[in-house]
């Protein structure tokens, strides 16, 4: 098993070629954001993740969380390795200044998760979701529950979870059954029971702020009748609160992220308070899961860089066959070399692609619409793409470990098993690309679109393949803003690779166009350059081909009745 080595001098690069950082800090909200500022940053959360999380990430898998009527237990070390992270201040980057955050830009605390997920996947969950939690409290929260659970949510003290799934409502949350009702004294008492819910109990931290969806006496049906409450486990006077973890998933992998059964109310009602206005919790909410999109598909780009670096190590190391008379490593075969690149291109791309949106998240906290209009449509694309892209690369990683790729004990397969929850959780990948057809591509009327393919025709004209990927892009957008319901959402797929695919192709683009002149490490520039015209010239093209998918209707999916499905 490899070490995992953080990709520090690509993070820079991308800061600065793809996500423009320098200009960034030019404005006053991030005027603390200066070259060195950012340098420190980038090279401590690579010696946080190699140094604290990276060593537990074995074991992790091998011992899982234990859940026990007391709770539940972490694996040996997780603790410490949390309270590094407390300690050192890493919660607080993007973090409210007025509740002790650093204030800075959302693209450098993005640097670190991704460090975080490769080093530990697992681990990293726990401070995933706490950075939306605080989000949905700033802009929904009352002064008083900002006052009085903001502060160490931000420093990561305590973490945050979101309770959406319920057993009969999961993509579906407008059938969830959670119940509040008023206690009379500002407060609300919940019942219910949330399932699939991420480190809703541990012993890392003191205390757990859950944000619960339920309903509300008289409440509309669906999606119009949730609200949002805050639960916490220990309530502010010490006392344990009324919920409990009832039971852990047994999963394919993450095994050291707890994912919890909760119980609210089982002796009476968890007391919980409510965010923002009654029946509007999905907006709330969504402001939470939009923060966590984006980190899930980061969580792909982590696990496709920590598969991709064991994979070089083996390929270097492993000799089998001959080349010209002689023993030959295996990657100086062709095909081996073949899936290296593709796992370097993939992956850089995928990186490209989320660090631009969380550039452009950045620029729309300081007023920018259109770049809080792109960023809207890059989401979806972010989250289902770069979550696919870590299920292939770590797929393809296990491919080249051969059959010693199958084997536990090289660790290839526990990234392949990590990486698959990816495009499951925060919103299936599907659901992603009817969010993109559903919503964002008729945002203004499709202008938003037609601008981001407008900037890319007019800065990478020189590229023909992407040029022709860019006029499919635009054919097919067009013709789904006016087709029939069920046409968009069969077309949804391969239309969101399509655009996924152009926009990263873009970047790649960009960071070719940014080597000239280049006078760092001449290894880097080389791979960078190999990587980038892969992209361009192999991967470009082949989403070309899902135009036909793009175009088709929904016919064919509905040409056969349901009996037929089961024909043998």
């Amino acid at each position: 098993m490899s070490t995992y080595t953080p990709p520090t001098t690509e993070q820079k690069f991308l800061l600065r070629h793809v996500v423009g950082m320098d200009e960034l800090a030019g404005h006053n909200r991030f005027a603390e954001a200066s070259a060195d500022v950012v340098e420190a940053i980038v090279d401590g959360a690579a010696a946080l993740a190699a140094g604290e999380f990276a060593p537990l990430n074995r074991t992790g898998d091998e011992v899982g969380a234990r859940w026990s009527p007391d709770g539940v237990t972490m694996p040996p070390g997780f603790r410490q390795a949390y309270q590094a992270y407390v300690e050192g201040g890493w919660g607080t980057l993007a973090g409210p200044v007025d509740y002790g955050g650093q204030g800075l830009p959302l693209t450098l605390a993005t640097v670190l998760m991704e460090d975080l997920g490769s080093a530990n996947m697992a681990l990293s969950l726990c401070m995933m979701l706490s950075p939306g939690a605080v989000e949905a409290l700033v802009h929904h929260g009352s002064p008083e529950l900002q006052a009085q659970w903001l502060p160490k949510l931000v420093t990561g003290a305590w973490n945050g979870t979101m309770n959406l799934t319920e057993s009969q409502a999961g993509s579906d949350v407008g059938a969830l059954k959670t119940r509040a009702e008023p206690a009379g004294d500002g407060s609300w008492r919940i019942t219910g029971q949330k399932i699939f819910i991420t480190y809703g109990e541990h012993d890392l931290t003191d205390n757990i702020v859950h944000l619960v969806l339920a309903r509300t006496p008289g409440a509309p049906q669906g999606t119009k009748g949730i609200s949002l409450f805050l639960v916490p486990k220990i309530m502010p006077h010490g006392a344990r609160n009324d919920v409990r973890c009832v039971s852990i998933e047994h999963k394919l992998g993450i095994h050291a992220s707890p994912t919890c059964v909760m119980a609210y109310g089982d002796e009476g009602g968890a007391t919980g308070w409510l965010i923002g206005e009654e029946n509007r919790g999905m907006a709330a909410m969504f402001t939470m899961m939009n923060n966590a999109r984006l980190n899930v598909g980061l969580q792909g780009v982590s696990i496709g860089e920590r598969a991709m670096q064991q994979a070089v190590a083996y390929a270097l190391e492993r000799v089998q066959g001959s080349r010209e008379g002689r023993p030959a490593r295996i990657v100086e075969f062709p095909d081996v070399r073949r899936m290296l690149l593709r796992m370097k291109a993939l992956t850089q791309a995928a990186r490209a692609l989320v660090y631009y949106t969380a550039g452009q998240t950045d620029r729309a906290t300081l007023g920018d619409e259109a770049a809080r209009a792109r960023a809207d449509l890059l989401t979806p694309l972010c989250k289902a793409y770069g979550t696919d892209v870590g299920v292939e690369v770590t797929s393809l990683g296990v491919q080249i470990h051969g059959g010693m790729g199958f084997i536990e004990e090289t660790g290839a397969a526990q990234h392949f098993r990590d990486a698959r929850i990816a495009p499951i959780y925060e919103g299936t990948n599907g659901i992603q690309a009817a969010d993109l057809v559903g919503r964002k591509l008729a945002m203004r009327g499709g202008e938003v679109l037609a601008r981001l393919l407008a900037e890319i025709r007019a800065e990478a004209v020189d590229e023909q393949a992407l040029m022709a990927l860019v006029d499919d892009c635009g054919a097919v957008g067009r013709a789904l803003l006016g087709a029939a319901p069920d046409d968009r959402l069969a077309a949804s797929y391969p239309f969101l690779t399509m655009l996924s695919t152009a926009v990263a192709g873009w970047l790649m683009a960009r960071q070719l166009a940014a080597l000239d002149g280049y006078d760092g490490d001449p290894a880097f520039a080389a791979m960078k350059r190999a990587a980038a015209r892969f992209y361009l010239d192999q991967m470009v093209p082949e989403a070309c081909g899902l135009k036909a998918a793009a175009l088709a209707s929904a016919e064919v999916l509905y040409s056969v009745d349901e009996a037929a499905l089961t024909a043998a």
